[in-house]
């Protein structure tokens, strides 16, 4: 992938192999003196058992110029907790885990229901949401990176590439997207990327016309990867997602709060893989079958809000066009794969792309009967103004927990 194709809408930087990644690693280093750079893992407890992030601890024990890492962790109980504890100590880096079932965090996000701020439903979003209050709770980053924790094809230069953009003080950029081939075991992967978004982009310019916001979206290489890094002063008014739109809001909060000159995708790795979701063809809220209708109705609400107006014959015809455009692509793809000597099972292909076109009417009949639905949590702006306290109690609830564990203070 090292070509120099730029976009016109935001800025792409390619990993043009004339660096070395320890000059690269040696630059980051000089700017953290000045620029503190933090890193989110938002972590269920079921990925400590795998191997991807026992490589991933191993790899960034090895980063000299994080300052801090935060290690929110999902549906652990008490001993699980003092588990997770022992097995990130061996990172040399200040860190934390945050233990979201505790009852103190609990008391917490009680705190927040009381208020009608409290996150709809449990997940990655409510966990990276927590992991922010905690790091801007902090005062102490000017920079904030996120990775999943079941990456099989971690290196730390994906780290390194991912958060130059933004910590390199010559650099306008405030946020930088991560993007990157999805290949593994010898197939083309990024069935949700490839099958769904780039089509219904493409689909929804024919149907309701030109418009900025599927331009910049169109921009992304990998709009849905999950690695992505920022500054910090972007976080208190970034509203998260509790959803699969994570990714697609986070791009979204973006496109309305900066500048496009303020925005970029960094490719981070020649070749990246990680945990599949099953299609879930019988369960509509399980697997890529609930993704594919949250990212549909993720991406239906912003252009509502920027004026498109929707109805039933849109989504009809948004459906057709969707599929053919998805058709012609899945051609490109396997005709892409089998020159690289990957695989492609067309059946399973066309399978996802009838799955995904009947979840852009049923994401569209939802946006419709239920117009006013939205599944952000609050920003941290409005939580700080509701409670001022809450995010001091809540590092003291995380210290709080760790010395009920190991009897000393914490080290995050």
């Amino acid at each position: 992938m090292a070509d120099f194709h730029q976009n016109g809408n935001i800025a792409t930087l390619h990993n043009l192999r004339s660096v070395s990644s320890e000059a690269m690693t040696q630059e980051l280093t000089n700017f953290a003196r000045t620029r503190r750079i933090s890193l989110i893992l938002p972590s269920l407890y079921s990925e400590l058992e795998a191997d991807a992030l026992n490589n991933i601890v191993e790899e960034l024990a090895q980063v000299p110029y994080l300052h801090r890492i935060i290690i929110g962790l999902d549906r652990a109980n008490r001993d699980q907790y003092a588990y997770a504890l022992e097995y990130f100590s061996r990172l040399p880096q200040e860190h934390v885990v945050i233990w979201n079932d505790s009852p103190r965090q609990k008391a917490i996000m009680g705190r927040l229901e009381a208020m009608g701020l409290n996150p709809a439903e449990p997940g990655k979003g409510k966990n990276v949401w927590t992991c922010m209050g905690y790091l801007m709770a902090c005062q102490d980053s000017a920079v904030m990176a996120i990775h999943d924790c079941d990456i099989v094809t971690y290196h730390r230069d994906m780290l390194a590439r991912l958060v130059y953009p933004v910590t390199n003080p010559n650099f306008p950029y405030q946020l930088s997207k991560g993007y990157y081939p999805r290949i593994g075991g010898g197939k083309l992967n990024g069935r949700v990327t490839r099958l769904l978004v780039s089509p219904l982009l493409i689909a929804l310019q024919k149907v309701i016309g030109s418009r900025d916001y599927i331009d910049y979206l169109r921009s992304f290489r990998y709009p849905l990867s999950g690695e992505f890094a920022m500054r910090t002063t972007v976080l208190p008014d970034l509203r998260i997602p509790s959803d699969w739109g994570l990714e697609i809001g986070v791009l979204s909060e973006a496109w309305r709060n900066l500048a496009r000159k303020s925005v970029c995708q960094v490719e981070i790795s020649d070749a990246y893989d990680h945990k599949h979701q099953e299609l879930s063809q019988e369960d509509a809220a399980a697997g890529l079958n609930r993704m594919s209708t949250d990212i549909c109705k993720a991406i239906f609400r912003k252009l509502a809000a920027d004026g498109t107006v929707f109805t039933p014959n849109v989504f009809r015809t948004l459906k057709a066009t969707y599929y053919r455009s998805a058709l012609d692509l899945l051609e490109s793809y396997y005709n892409d794969a089998a020159m690289n000597g990957l695989n492609i099972d067309r059946h399973k292909e066309e399978q996802s792309i009838e799955l995904f076109a009947d979840n852009i009417i049923k994401a569209g009949d939802t946006f419709l009967t239920f117009p006013s639905e939205t599944p952000f949590i609050a920003t941290w702006s409005r939580v700080h103004a509701a409670d001022p306290d809450l995010m001091r109690d809540m590092l003291m609830a995380v210290a709080a927990d760790y010395e009920d564990i190991t009897g000393g203070p914490s080290k995050g």
